[in-house]
């Protein structure tokens, strides 16, 4: 018994086996068919063309030869002659094709050939209902033409087939009445011209439509790069309107808050790092700030070196924008990096606030960037860079909006360069 189970194991491993094996022959037979003619220069709609056109070739191929061979079979050497010379017309031409890449003339001749073949091989069997409908066949020209040529031009290859059909009813009195296919075997042929035909074309669209998807999948993936890539650069909402118009994007807004961060002493430590460990620091301080930035709903405008640009109130109006830059502040002066330190004491920051009106929008028209001008924001760099390391300093303009929920020190009237004396405060803490 236990012989038997053995044996029975045995022989379903082999079958398993023998499946396996089959199954990827046929895998790389059609990687090698998908080869045939490609082009790295090939657009993703080029190469889905030049594939499906192989993949219709050698369906129409294997019908063919199978078809001339029953003919041979039933003794009627003329109608075999014509499918089997259509096998080793089309294989030339796929030879040809392999080592020229001529896709152009590959696809014509192709078509033409799957277009002429049937109605001759009708005509040689005398007519519609002795050569059971077998003119069908040549409706795959203009089908295959849909994928791989386009609407406009399978409208053409359509039009031809209608020809061909016209011209025919137009020969039928001149033709043979009658071949040596049996009413039974001209019956079967129906079956096997219409199946066939079916077949081959459900097996072409099903396969096409197989390779689009993949190829809208890739096609998404890299749009999603792409939509990540212009987020990077604009706000949201000021990308979605340069997708759809191509116009200047501007706009004046009353009430806004910027703010401007930077690093001290980082330049002279910047000269002792080795640069990967320079651009690491860099890179953790800013992705932090960035996701403090998303936190609060503010727009990081840019980074010029360790200076960190950002504004509330844009492009979003809100009539908390101090607020919310005042808790970004706060959160962004407590930050302690992990890596480098300067000297014996944490990194420091400095940090410059102002509030009021001022002008955004996107300038370039390869490399856009998305920024904001006006007296606002000339103050609030003067705010960072006449501050004092580990404090941040904001404006009257500021003060004004904040002192009510947050407390606040005055430092006094500060000269400003290009601005005079400034009255200034530190923000401290939240209320």
């Amino acid at each position: 018994m236990r012989v038997l189970q053995r044996r029975a194991l045995s022989s379903c491993w082999t079958t398993l086996d023998s499946v396996r094996t089959m199954r990827a022959v046929v895998r790389n037979l059609i990687v090698t068919f998908e080869r045939i003619g490609f082009d790295p220069a090939d657009g993703t709609d080029t190469g889905l063309r030049k594939r499906v056109l192989v993949a219709l070739t050698v369906l129409v191929n294997f019908a063919a030869v199978l078809w001339g061979f029953i003919y041979l079979a039933l003794d009627e050497p003329l109608a075999a002659t014509i499918p089997l010379s259509y096998a080793v017309l089309s294989s030339l031409s796929i030879a040809v094709f392999a080592l020229t890449r001529r896709y152009i003339f590959f696809r014509a001749s192709q078509l033409t050939l799957i277009l002429l073949l049937p109605f001759l091989l009708m005509v040689a069997l005398g007519g519609f209902v002795n050569a059971s409908a077998v003119i069908l066949w040549s409706l795959i020209a203009p089908l295959g033409a849909l994928l791989v040529s386009g609407r406009r031009a399978a409208t053409y290859w359509f039009v031809a087939f209608a020809a061909l059909v016209v011209i025919s009813r137009i020969l039928q009195p001149h033709v043979r009445a009658t071949n040596n296919l049996s009413d039974g075997v001209v019956l079967l042929f129906f079956v096997l011209n219409i199946v066939g035909v079916s077949l081959v074309a459900f097996v072409l669209v099903h396969y096409f439509v197989g390779q689009r998807d993949q190829a809208m999948a890739l096609l998404g993936v890299e749009r999603e790069k792409s939509e990540r890539l212009l987020l990077n650069v604009l706000p949201k909402s000021v990308a979605a309107i340069l997708k759809e118009e191509q116009r200047t994007i501007a706009e004046h807004y009353d009430a806004a808050s910027v703010l401007f961060a930077d690093i001290v002493g980082f330049t002279p430590l910047s000269e002792e790092l080795e640069p990967e460990q320079m651009v690491e620091a860099l890179n953790e301080v800013f992705t932090y700030f960035d996701d403090l930035c998303a936190t609060y709903g503010v727009e990081k405008i840019r980074t010029i070196g360790d200076n960190y640009m950002v504004a509330s109130g844009v492009p979003h109006r809100r009539d908390d924008h101090a607020l919310a830059i005042a808790r970004l502040a706060l959160d962004m002066r407590g930050f302690v990096p992990s890596g480098v330190i300067v000297g014996p004491e944490r990194m420091v920051f400095r940090f410059g606030i102002n509030s009021g009106p001022l002008v955004a929008g996107v300038i370039g028209n390869t490399k856009f960037q998305y920024d904001i001008w006006g007296d606002t924001v000339n103050t609030a760099s003067r705010m960072e860079s006449h501050g004092v390391p580990g404090k941040i300093q904001i404006t009257e303009a500021t003060y004004n909006l904040i002192k009510d929920d947050f407390v606040c020190t005055t430092r006094g009237t500060v000269a400003i360069k290009g601005k005079g004396p400034i009255v200034t405060w530190f923000l401290e803490d939240a209320r």
